[in-house]
């Protein structure tokens, strides 16, 4: 049985066919900014990319050269991997209506490629509410092709509470977890991260660590203003020394938020379609956080700058395109532009 409380369960559908605009909106920052004035000489690129499923593609998406280059530059990127990767998906049914997701190893890798992505820097999150669709089988036929790609996971209780991994000079440790599970408890949390509660991780977990990151797949789905809830829980992993939050699983944009010297990037979205096939147009709005972090000595792990870079995902019979929201056109592009000004405020990207 899934944990999730029956007003979320009886809100799904109709969110999903009209995300949510309502929720407090205050105390919300500018997607873009600079905190470092002048820059630091030496500094490290993170990229952070949203849910990434092949629900909605029949083979792997095409991604614009401009969205691919802003991921070539990165140190590293780091994403949500929301179906399990299996070569023959055991809920056939489940799969077919969506509800299971699966993607193939090829798919991945295709995909990866498109969007400009080396593979030897990438970090996938699998603390998801979907990582169990296809049973524990398919769990571990996941780790088994992510290592074959040779791409680093975060998210699995194998893997401890804070999973340190390198970014150019520096050394990021991830806390990446899950509130949702989609199935029984005692599996789920045998091997995926459910540890919310930084007072709770073991001692010692951050020594080293130049940056800590949490990457937690909280809230609730296709609401654009998080709930106060997940807000709190920003603010108790920011007093527990996380300088930088990427959350997942809203399926929509969410805003940033800065406390004190953390930023706090509260849902990018889909990267690559996860909730259905046919998903109305304010879900297919994405974003990609980048964020410099400074590897000079005196301000070593600081953040420096951050952005939010927005795109949509254009589906044309079961695939789609990753396009900058700068080169849609029309109607669309003012839909889009609307929704970006009603999330961000005056501190929208411009058009």
């Amino acid at each position: 049985m899934s944990n999730y409380p029956l007003s979320y369960k009886l809100s799904w559908l109709p969110r999903f066919l009209k995300p949510s605009l309502g929720g407090d909106r205050s105390g919300f920052a500018a997607p873009a900014a600079v905190l470092i004035d002048p820059p630091p000489m030496r500094k490290v690129r993170l990229a952070f990319v949203g849910d990434i499923s092949a629900v909605a593609n029949r083979d792997a998406p095409e991604c614009d050269p401009a969205i691919a280059a802003l991921l070539s530059s990165a140190d590293l990127v780091v994403g949500n991997c929301e179906s399990p990767i299996v070569e023959r998906p055991r809920a056939m049914v489940g799969t077919w209506l969506g509800t299971h997701h699966a993607m193939s190893e090829r798919f991945l890798a295709d995909a990866l490629a498109s969007a400009g992505i080396a593979r030897d820097r990438v970090v996938l999150s699998l603390a998801n509410n979907h990582v169990l669709d296809q049973g524990i089988a398919g769990f571990e036929e996941t780790l088994a092709a992510l290592k074959r790609l040779e791409i680093r996971t975060i998210g699995t209780v194998a893997g401890g509470s804070v999973q340190h991994h390198a970014a150019g000079s520096l050394t990021i440790g991830f806390a990446a977890f899950t509130l949702w599970r989609n199935t029984d408890a005692a599996p789920f949390i045998e091997r995926v991260s459910m540890r919310d509660d930084p007072a709770e991780w073991p001692r010692g977990v951050v020594s080293g660590v130049d940056l800590l990151c949490a990457v937690p797949h909280w809230d609730w789905e296709f609401r654009h203003f998080p709930r106060p809830a997940t807000r709190a829980l920003a603010r108790k992993l920011t007093d527990h020394g996380a300088r930088l939050i990427v959350g997942h699983h809203a399926h929509v944009a969410q805003p940033a938020e800065r406390i004190g010297d953390s930023v706090v990037a509260y849902g990018l979205g889909d990267f690559l379609g996860t909730a259905l096939t046919r998903q109305p147009w304010p879900g297919r709005i994405g974003s990609i956080l980048t964020v410099d972090v400074s590897a000079d000595t005196a301000t070593r792990g600081m953040i420096a700058a951050y952005e939010l870079h927005f795109f949509a995902r254009l589906a044309t019979n079961g695939h789609e395109r990753l396009v900058p929201v700068e080169a849609l056109e029309g109607a669309l592009k003012r839909k889009v532009a609307a929704r970006l000004e009603a999330i961000f405020g005056c501190a929208r990207a411009d058009f």
